[in-house]
Formats: structure tokens, C-alpha cells, sequence
């Protein structure tokens, strides 16, 4: 238990670069509301259900985080600010984890059953992320400030909006980066790109074959009326 709380130190010293000593990160709301849940959750694994969230509710009211004690957080979490961070009871959380303020690990289901999200080693959640739902995050994924998550992100993406969308991907297997693919027009865009096409070619080709028939015309001498070759052979 201390040697993890110890480590809960180093790790806000290390990621914060405006941490200029132990002692100042001693101070952070952040790390209380870790060392807190780290308590509650040894009560809660040991039936102490209620004592579990008396703690929790305290530490909501003293940092403004709120990790239930039943979560399920790795080794060096860093939660940067705090103010804000909701983490639900079937939200599970890997090792080497960033969170900002305004973080929301949120469920969809009334029902008591794996509802929250999974989130996987060395992913950083920006502020105000809000991840719904029974949903994965795969390792070294990014999740921008404000972004919505309802749909799984695969390792090493990086997903921004709402809804969130894949900006950087990355593959679902090892995490390497995706290519992008270029677009192929639609079939009405190239119909519509067609018929803007200059139309002076086929408008010369078109009189060029009505001259050949005038002339063609004009070569011709007229045949003689009927009653005209009549009398002549006469």
C-alpha cells in the first residue's frame, strides 16, 4: 500500500512539469482523491461497503473527484486538477493513465452489470472528455478535450468532437499508425464534372460535318424537269 502511494508521488512529479518539488505535489487535490480511492477501494474489496463510500463522498466534498470505490484503477494514475472527474463503478482504469478536470467515465445501463468504460495503459483523457457506456480504449490512446466517446478507440488513436471521430488512427491490432486513404469521387460528382466540360470541341466537329453536306449539296447539279426532257427528244 505505501510503495503505491509513494509511486503515486513520482508519478505526479514526473508528468507535471510544473511540479517543482515532492513536497508541492503533496498538495495536489488530484493526488488526495487517488490516495482516497486506493483506501476506499481496499474497504470495498473487503465488504466494507459502506465505510467504502463514506470515504468516497468525503473525498468528493474535500477535491471535487468522485471515483467509486468499486472502480478499478492501475498503478501511477495521474489525475491533473481534479475538479470534476466522475469515474463509475464498473469504469476500469490501466497503468500510466493521464485524466484532466472535467473527466467523466460515465454508464448506460440501469441495470448492475459492466456499464462503464475500459480504458487501457498510457492513454491521456483530455479535459472534459466524457467516455459513456461499456466501451474500450485501446493502449496509447488520446482523447481530446470536450470529446464525446460512445464507440470503441482503437490502440493508439486519437479521437477529437462530438461525436468523437478518429483523426489519427491507428490499428486495432498493434497500435500502428493507419494510412490515409484517399477518397474515391462519387459517381454523380464525376457525371456533374463531365457535363461542365467545354463543349466548343464537339460545337466544331458538329459544323464541320454540316459544311461537308452543303458542299456535298452544292456539287450536285439539279436533275431537269419531267416536261423539259420531253420535248428535247422530241
Amino acid at each position: 500500500m505505501f510503495d503505491r502511494l509513494r509511486e503515486d508521488v513520482r508519478t505526479a512529479r514526473e508528468t507535471d512539469p510544473a511540479a517543482k518539488s515532492g513536497a508541492e505535489v503533496l498538495l495536489y487535490a488530484g493526488l488526495h482523491a487517488v490516495w482516497a480511492y486506493r483506501l476506499a477501494h481496499w474497504l470495498w474489496t473487503r465488504d466494507f461497503h459502506f465505510t467504502a463510500r463514506l470515504v468516497s463522498q468525503l473525498t468528493r466534498f474535500l477535491t471535487g473527484v468522485e471515483i467509486h470505490p468499486g472502480a478499478d484503477l492501475g498503478r501511477r494514475v495521474f489525475v491533473d486538477h481534479g475538479m470534476g472527474v466522475v469515474i463509475g463503478e464498473t469504469a476500469e482504469v490501466g497503468d500510466d493513465v493521464a485524466m484532466y478536470h472535467g473527466v467523466t467515465l460515465g454508464g448506460d445501463d440501469p441495470r448492475p452489470v459492466k456499464r462503464h468504460p475500459t480504458v487501457g495503459d498510457r492513454v491521456t483523457l483530455g479535459a472534459n472528455a466524457t467516455l459513456v457506456g461499456d466501451i474500450t480504449i485501446g493502449d496509447d490512446a488520446s482523447v481530446g478535450a470536450g470529446a464525446v466517446v460512445v464507440d470503441d478507440v482503437p490502440p493508439g488513436a486519437t479521437v477529437v468532437g462530438n461525436p468523437a471521430e478518429v483523426v489519427d488512427g491507428g490499428d486495432s491490432e498493434n497500435g500502428e499508425p493507419v494510412e490515409p486513404v484517399e477518397e474515391t469521387p462519387e459517381p454523380e460528382a464525376a457525371a456533374a464534372e463531365t457535363d461542365e466540360r467545354p463543349t466548343g470541341a464537339d460545337d466544331r466537329s458538329t459544323g464541320d460535318e454540316s459544311d461537308d453536306d452543303t458542299d456535298e449539296e452544292a456539287a450536285t447539279p439539279p436533275e431537269p424537269p419531267a416536261c423539259c426532257g420531253a420535248a428535247g427528244a422530241s
